[in-house]
């Protein structure tokens, strides 16, 4: 084998549904001001009994689902994460208890709303390196446990969710060559940190890299695999917010792809947001199998990673 591709996605979202109109009864703001400045309508938030590693394990149990294997086929299991309360055990190995994976490599990835693209990245390499068979690649966030709800500049942007993707070994290269950096001397642009843990980021800082830095850096992915920007089917950006991800669409140039927009229903859910974002797509037969599509996250320190998948 080659290459790797992606199998099939799930993705799992808490049942509580926090609207504008919520929010509006707990800060000063409104409908009009949140939609007008961010394009969220509502977001998901998962209850204190439900951890960040139960809503992996439903996304992860969906893809497996739909790839038609079984916990015994996964030998690797990735959780891209920046919300984890615990050190040890880390959420991959919490999944695969959950889940009934007999001994799996099993690791975290933190590079916070870039993780799940760096995680995907990692997976591939290690299934051509053979170093795996089959990968579980599980990007989930509870941001709510991180954020200040009486800040209505940060609890406007977040929700919680989980989205999954099973990886394997394919003659052809389904997942193509990762492009990824970072920006650490600006790190403190989006930042969890403190004791109890909090969001906060400096916006119009993360504004700016993002639309004028990133396209450059998200087209250079696409010529990577092979193709030019009007080639995609698809393009999934992290999910942060719609003023970020239409002007950076935008500018990249995919004129004749599918952009998702999953945040204006589901907020900003950190490393779940493209997995999530990719499997809803998929599930709605927006994009089709085979399709090349354009992952590319950005965001916690001023990270980026981006690859060009075929959908599974």
């Amino acid at each position: 084998m080659n290459g790797s591709r992606i199998a099939a996605v799930g993705h799992y979202q808490p049942a509580r549904v926090l609207t504008n109109e919520d929010l509006a009864g707990m800060v000063d703001t409104s409908d009009e001001w949140i939609t007008s400045r961010v394009g969220i309508r509502t977001r998901h938030i998962a209850g204190p009994d439900e951890p960040v590693d139960e809503l992996a394990g439903h996304a992860a149990a969906k893809a497996l689902a739909a790839a038609g294997l079984t916990p015994g086929d996964i030998d690797l299991v990735l959780v891209a994460t920046s919300t984890a309360i615990d050190r040890s055990p880390n959420m991959a190995a919490r999944v695969a208890a959950r889940l009934g994976i007999p001994s799996p490599a099993a690791m975290d990835v933190n590079v916070v709303c870039a993780g799940f693209t760096h995680a995907l990245a990692t997976a591939d390499h290690a299934v051509r390196a053979g170093a795996a068979t089959r990968a579980l690649v599980i990007g989930a966030d509870k941001m709510s446990d991180v954020t200040d709800w009486s800040d209505r500049t940060t609890c406007v942007l977040v929700g919680d969710g989980a989205g999954a993707a099973v990886v394997e070994a394919s003659e052809d290269a389904g997942i193509g060559p990762v492009l990824w950096g970072s920006v650490p001397e600006m790190g403190h642009a989006v930042r969890i940190e403190g004791q109890p843990a909090r969001f906060a980021q400096e916006g119009q800082s993360v504004y700016r890299w993002a639309t004028t830095q990133l396209p450059a850096i998200a087209r250079r992915a696409c010529e990577r695999a092979g193709l030019g920007p009007e080639d995609l089917a698809g393009v999934v950006l992290h999910q942060a917010n719609l003023r970020i991800i239409e002007p950076l669409a935008e500018k990249i140039g995919a004129v004749n792809a599918v952009v998702a927009r999953d945040v204006s229903e589901s907020g900003n859910t950190s490393a779940a947001s493209i997995p999530l974002a990719l499997s809803k797509l998929v599930e709605q037969g927006r994009i089709s199998s085979g399709d090349p599509v354009l992952l590319f996250g950005f965001g916690g320190n001023l990270s980026y990673a981006g690859q060009v998948i075929c959908c599974p």
